[in-house]
């Protein structure tokens, strides 16, 4: 995959760039006051909602989805690459993407610039004392679209389902690079097999934008 920068060095470039520092301050001193609670990432999705307003400096076309004969349903660009705290990606999906269920081993704030993301919520209905299987089933859906946004902790489960005809552009911002995760767990639907979400179903490559 080819990496790109995206950075211009025009005023969009430099507006975008504050933006995302003035987000991720914000965001570390909500953390800080009030620790990983939903109320914290409550109040985290209220402050990525208004980046995600600022559409201006997040044009899908400085952006763009994979090509639909890539091979690849995803574009990742890391917004703050570098960073070993806070990870703030803008992900492109083309429609058609799908994930099992899987938790983020972090907390996690997910809002939309364009297009529309269903997301399943499950919760485990087993006794968790079997590391390589569980059993899972929906409690409610949520589809993220502009100004519905939505957040998880650190081992709440959910899948994602993009229907429609066009590319969605979502911000995820998490407490940690996804990259570096190593504990985030995927649950095989049909099987009940519990597996290594990073290394059997993550797309590994992100495109840095800093």
């Amino acid at each position: 995959m080819t990496t790109r920068t995206n950075e211009t060095g025009n005023a969009i470039a430099t507006q975008r760039k504050e933006a995302v520092e003035t987000l991720l301050g914000d965001a570390r001193r909500i953390i800080a006051g009030h620790g990983v609670t939903r109320h914290a990432l409550n109040t985290i999705s209220e402050r990525l909602l208004e980046l995600a307003s600022r559409r201006e400096l997040f044009d899908a076309a400085d952006f763009p989805p994979p090509q639909p004969d890539s091979g690849d349903t995803s574009t990742r660009y890391r917004l703050n690459p570098g960073e070993d705290g806070l990870a703030l990606y803008l992900n492109s999906l083309l429609p058609g993407k799908t994930t099992i269920p899987h938790n983020h081993d972090t907390w996690a704030v997910i809002a939309a610039i364009d297009g529309a993301e269903l997301n399943r919520i499950y919760r485990r209905t087993d006794d968790g004392r079997d590391p390589d299987r569980a059993q899972v089933e929906v409690t409610r859906e949520v589809v993220v679209r502009p100004g519905v946004p939505i957040a998880f902790l650190p081992d709440d489960i959910h899948s994602i389902h993009v229907g429609g005809a066009e590319p969605t552009l979502h911000f995820h911002l998490y407490g940690r690079p996804l990259e570096t995760l190593t504990g985030r767990l995927g649950f095989e639907p049909d099987t009940g097999l519990v597996v290594r979400y990073n290394a059997a179903h993550m797309q590994r490559a992100t495109q840095a934008v800093g």
